[in-house]
C-alpha cells in the first residue's frame, strides 16, 4: 500500500502532480484557497480541502488535511507581487508548526532559482552555490528554505525550479510585442511543467530526502534569441530588446539532479 501525500497548493502545477500521483497508486489530498476548485479536484479522485495560510495562522481544516499523511508537498508562491509587504515567512512558520504537530515525516518544498542573483558574468549555479538574492521575495524564500532545512522534526527536500512553462502558459506570450526589454544576452532558465512533475514524483518514489536540487532545462539560449524565435514560430508580435546596458543573468546547472535521480529532461524548450 503506497503512502498518503498531501499537496498544499493544488493549482497549475500541484493539480496535475496530484493526478500523476493518484495514477501511480498514492492516496492524495489536495488543497486550494478557492472553494470553486474543490469539485474539479475531487473529480480527479483527490481529497479536496480549502486551506489558506496567512500571517495570523491557517484557515481551513488543516488537521484533517494532514492526518495520516507521510509526505507533504508545499507548492505555494510567496504572492509578494500582489502584496509586497506580506510576511510569507510567518505564513510558512504556522504551517511548519502544523507539520510538527501532525508528525509529518517528509516535506518537499517548491522554491525558485530566484534565490540566486543575476550577474553580468552569468555564473553557473550548482547544488553547492550559496543563495544570495537581495529582492524581498528572494530573501523570504531563502529564509523559508533555511527554516525547513534546520527543522529536525521531518525530512526536507528543496527543489528550486527555473521559470515554469507549458504550451498554454509560456513567457513568450507575455513578452510578445513588448518594447525596451532588458538583459537580451542573458541565458534563459526554463523548465516544462511535465519535467517538474516527473522530478517531484521521482523524489517521492525513491525517498530522496534532505537534499536541495536546482532544476532548469539544460539548454540556455539567450533571452533575445529564444523569445524572438518562439514569437516568430507562433505568429506573435516580436519583442524588442534594449542592449544599452550589459545583460545580467545566470546559468542553472542540473548536475546533482541528473546524477542522484538519473534524470534526463523530457521536454525541449
Amino acid at each position: 500500500m503506497k503512502k498518503q501525500i498531501s499537496i498544499i497548493g493544488c493549482g497549475w502545477l500541484g493539480f496535475p502532480l496530484a493526478k500523476n500521483l493518484v495514477n501511480k497508486g498514492y492516496k492524495v489530498k489536495g488543497s486550494s484557497t478557492s472553494e470553486g476548485k474543490l469539485k474539479t479536484i475531487s473529480e480527479a479522485n483527490i481529497e479536496a480541502y480549502v486551506i489558506a495560510l496567512n500571517e495570523e495562522g491557517i484557515t481551513g481544516n488543516y488537521t484533517d488535511f494532514l492526518t495520516g499523511t507521510e509526505t507533504v508537498v508545499i507548492n505555494i508562491p510567496p504572492g509578494l507581487r500582489k502584496d509586497p509587504d506580506k510576511n510569507h515567512v510567518a505564513e510558512i512558520q504556522h504551517l511548519i508548526n502544523a507539520l510538527e504537530n501532525q508528525k509529518i515525516k517528509n516535506v518537499i518544498y517548491i522554491s525558485s532559482t530566484s534565490v540566486f542573483e543575476d550577474e553580468t558574468n552569468f555564473p553557473i549555479i550548482n547544488a553547492d552555490t550559496v543563495p544570495n538574492a537581495i529582492s524581498n521575495s528572494g530573501k523570504q524564500l531563502i529564509a523559508i528554505e533555511n527554516m525547513l532545512r534546520k527543522n529536525t522534526s521531518f525530512n526536507t527536500t528543496i527543489i528550486r525550479f527555473g521559470g515554469l512553462f507549458d504550451a498554454q502558459r509560456h513567457p513568450s506570450k507575455y513578452l510578445a510585442g513588448r518594447k525596451n526589454l532588458s538583459n537580451p544576452n542573458a541565458p534563459v532558465n526554463l523548465i516544462h511543467k511535465e519535467d517538474c512533475i516527473n522530478i517531484i514524483t521521482l523524489i517521492i518514489e525513491n525517498n530522496i530526502w534532505n537534499e536541495t536540487f536546482n532544476a532548469a532545462n539544460p539548454n540556455h539560449p539567450t533571452k533575445k534569441d529564444y523569445y524572438t524565435l518562439y514569437c516568430k514560430q507562433n505568429q506573435l508580435e516580436l519583442p524588442k530588446f534594449n542592449a544599452s546596458e550589459k545583460s545580467k543573468g545566470k546559468i542553472i546547472g542540473n548536475t546533482k539532479l541528473e546524477q542522484l535521480l538519473n534524470y534526463s529532461f523530457k521536454q525541449a524548450l
